[in-house]
């Protein structure tokens, strides 16, 4: 039976205006993301003391994180849709043994992943696009992030669960709190005592495993489900919930990893300074990235509440609403990171100018396309939501992996290196042009049988 808080939860999600909702619901989000964000781009400052070689070992792992965070969001966006539309039924029960399935899947898968990247670490580094004068450094990074992949899957996880409840403020608490430790340990472990990259890949796997105690402390506080080892009961049936929900997100984030092994061996072609240029710009953008995806995640929980409870004008209202805000901050940031491109990305590689000339061109062409983007999320987050899977793959795989891919490889072929820096803003208007009739059918279709 739901409790009170759970009730009243459900009546404020299905009732209140939904501009009002998406926003109060997405400002932790946003918090939680750009925080996120904010102490990737401080690991990077922090690296960027050292060499380029460090730099370039932060973009080779960054393949390796975007596959387990694909496995983490799988989870974690498969379990958290399938709870909202159960709390929109006001079922808590299966609320809460589909979390439990969920966190402890997440975790035993990655504790699998890395044993075995321990076992074959130089190789998979290899794998990932590492030169031979960056895969010490790399080995160095990589042995920590190892040990804390099932904490940070977890993480990933638990953000995705707690925010599909309605419970973003509690999962801010617990990224922020992480990230507040780790870039506190940064400098300690990097500089004071001289680990050097080591130290960075430490302070993350540290603060990361200190989020997630503190979110799984948290669960089921504020009207959400509790997530307790004895509610982990998994089933077919429940994977297949999992999947139906999690697939365009596992497509999405894996396509985000193997674009990402592409870039290194592509720009690799071209020295350790083409490599940590695209690194750090990978970063730029994460925080760029992160409010908008941040808003978006305040229409999820809109989203499911209402669409399990049958309210589709609401949903449709908070898409429309959501849209107008995402493309107007897209453009504005935009503008700003075209003006702004060449002190941005000297903050973090002023020691060493081709890096900085680099990135430079690279940003500026990614900001070509980023108005176009913010519709691209929307699109992506809707129709996960709404349980159209096949749509909500394609589209999820669409910039980073059906697009970005073969712009990769062609722009090297035909253009040279300036195909290589313009790839993402070709992928990302490809995607946008693919996104505008999905959503719009998905928005007027939206009681068509699943």
């Amino acid at each position: 039976m739901n409790s009170p808080a759970q009730h009243a939860k459900f009546v404020k999600l299905t009732s209140e205006p939904v501009g009002r909702l998406v926003t109060g619901l997405a400002i932790p989000a946003m918090i939680s993301m750009l925080v996120t964000g904010f102490y990737n781009l401080v690991d990077t400052f922090f690296v960027g003391q050292i060499n380029t070689q460090s730099v370039a070992a932060l973009g080779i792992v960054f393949s390796y994180m975007s596959i387990v965070q694909s496995i983490a969001f799988f989870f974690g966006q498969g379990a958290g849709n399938y709870i909202s539309r159960m709390l929109g039924h006001e079922d808590t029960h299966n609320a809460g043994v589909m979390a439990s399935v969920g966190l402890v899947s997440t975790w035993l898968t990655g504790a699998v992943i890395a044993t075995f990247c321990f076992l074959f670490m130089e190789p998979v580094l290899r794998f990932f696009g590492s030169t031979t004068t960056i895969l010490p450094y790399a080995c160095d990074y990589f042995t920590f992030i190892l040990l804390g992949t099932p904490f940070i899957m977890s993480c990933f996880t638990m953000n995705n669960l707690m925010r599909h409840q309605g419970n973003a403020m509690l999962s801010m608490i617990g990224i922020m709190t992480g990230a507040v430790l780790n870039v506190a340990l940064d400098p300690i472990f990097i500089f004071g005592l001289g680990m050097g990259v080591k130290g960075a890949g430490m302070a993350t796997a540290l603060s990361q495993v200190v989020s997630f105690t503190l979110m799984l402390m948290l669960s089921g506080k504020r009207g959400g489900v509790e997530i307790k080892l004895s509610k982990f009961k998994p089933s077919a049936q429940r994977y297949r919930d999992i999947a139906a929900g999690g697939l365009p997100s596992l497509a999405r984030q894996s396509m985000m990893g193997i674009a990402a092994l592409i870039l290194n061996h592509v720009a690799g072609i071209y020295g350790d300074s083409a490599i940590a240029s695209f690194s750090v710009v990978s970063r730029i953008t994460m925080l760029a990235n992160a409010a908008m995806i941040g808003y978006g995640q305040g229409f999820q929980p809109v989203c499911g509440f209402n669409y399990g409870a049958g309210k589709f004008d609401r949903v449709r209202a908070a898409f429309i609403h959501t849209g107008k805000v995402l493309t107007i901050y897209s453009t504005a940031l935009a503008v700003a990171g075209w003006i702004f491109a060449s002190p941005i990305v000297g903050l973090f590689v002023a020691s060493d100018p081709e890096v900085s000339r680099i990135g430079t061109e690279v940003l500026r062409y990614q900001c070509l396309a980023f108005p176009l983007t913010g519709y691209v999320v929307l699109v992506n987050m809707f129709l996960q939501n709404i349980r159209r899977t096949i749509p909500a793959t394609i589209m999820a795989m669409s910039r980073q992996g059906i697009f970005l891919i073969p712009s990769l490889l062609l722009g090297n072929m035909l253009l040279g290196f300036l195909g290589v820096e313009i790839a993402q803003a070709v992928a990302d208007t490809a995607s946008f042009l693919l996104a505008l009739p999905l959503g719009l059918h998905a928005l007027n279709h939206m009681d068509a049988k699943e």
